[in-house]
């Protein structure tokens, strides 16, 4: 038995010991049969009003842009003219300062063929003491004329050239600032091409879902603004410019907005205004934000047809007020001309042209 035991223990350790020696791979879980790769969950889809927000923010901020870059060209195309102006100027006063040395030349040579000679010798060969003196008193008078005309122009031509030295390093700097808003071109075309990227990504039953969403938050919006008594005291007539700048709006009606258009054929908001007050032989600033800081305020409650909506905190959407709670103005990319309730955008206060 003792033997049997034995045989048996020694079967058991042998056993246990090919276990422990085996390789590592056999003791290894069968490897799974490959399935389908696994992904990320899908981020979930944007809803139409979210949509409708990105879109609004992306053509804002691309207006904001642009408004910005027609700034910067506008100061750049008059600087630019005054730098013409003034080389002309300087070009005049060379001519004239030439003018006067020739002049000047003239009378020493004529002098000179005089024989040069002192005013005493010229006194006893002229036999007649009065004429005499009326010469020399002519010559004294030509003269210094002459002298004080030539010190005045060279002393022109100096600040002509100062200040043209200026204008020019101006220019520069304004010029600079063009360049870069026209990269910034890139910048706004990217973002409006987003913007239209994710509106024609959209079924024709969402683009229509979309544009009643536009209509709707407009009308809530223009609804707020007038339970708030904004009209109660607004009944004014429009004067007889603000007249003419109205028939020029309203007849663009149905016009595409085009970012940078100041017409015939498109405009953007501020080209539009800009362009019905100079219809109206009332020149203002081409920019919404200029619209704003250079023309005189005035209260909502005193508001005209013909004024200007100024939007949004920026000052960078304008509107020309039509009467009736309405504006007329060129909203964004891809919408037209056309008329909205004034308070269907925030308002960020009124201007008035011909004040």
């Amino acid at each position: 038995m003792n033997r049997r035991h034995c045989a048996a223990a020694a079967i058991t350790l042998v056993c246990a010991l090919a276990l422990l020696t085996a390789p590592v791979q056999a003791m290894a879980a069968p490897i799974p049969e490959p399935g389908p790769t696994s992904t990320a969950p899908a981020a979930p889809k944007k809803s139409l009003e979210e949509v409708r927000e990105e879109i609004d923010t992306l053509y804002r901020k691309a207006g904001a842009a642009t408004d910005a870059y027609n700034l910067a060209e506008e100061q750049s195309k008059k600087q630019s003219g005054e730098i013409v102006r003034l080389t002309k100027s300087i070009a005049d006063g060379q001519a004239r300062i030439a003018e006067l040395k020739d002049r000047a030349g003239a009378q020493a040579r004529e002098q000179y063929r005089s024989g040069g000679l002192p005013p005493g010798a010229q006194l006893v060969l002229s036999g007649d003491p009065d004429l005499f003196m009326d010469g020399v008193n002519q010559a004294r008078q030509g003269q210094q004329a002459t002298k004080g005309m030539l010190t005045e122009l060279e002393q022109a031509q100096e600040d002509l050239e100062t200040y043209t030295k200026d204008a020019s390093l101006n220019w520069e700097k304004i010029e600079a600032n063009r360049v870069k808003q026209a990269k910034a071109k890139k910048s706004i075309n990217a973002q409006i091409a987003a913007a239209e990227k994710i509106e024609s990504q959209l079924a024709k039953e969402e683009q229509a879902r979309l544009l009643q969403l536009e209509k709707d938050a407009a009308s809530t919006a223009q609804a707020a603004w007038l339970s708030s008594g904004a009209l109660k005291d607004i009944n004014r007539e429009a004067s007889a410019a603000g007249k003419q700048a109205l028939a020029f709006a309203t007849a663009q009606i149905g016009k595409p907005y085009v970012w940078g258009a100041e017409g015939p054929g498109s405009y953007d908001c501020s080209g539009l205004t800009s362009q019905a007050w100079a219809a109206a032989k009332q020149p203002i600033p081409r920019t919404s934000q200029e619209q704003w800081r250079q023309l005189p305020h005035v209260a909502i409650q005193d508001m005209r047809p013909g004024d200007l909506i100024i939007y949004h905190s920026d000052a960078s959407h304008v509107g020309m007020y039509v009467g009736d709670g309405s504006i007329v103005h060129a909203p964004r990319p891809g919408r037209h001309v056309t008329l909205t309730g004034a308070g269907t955008m925030q308002i960020l206060g009124v201007v008035r042209p011909d004040k």
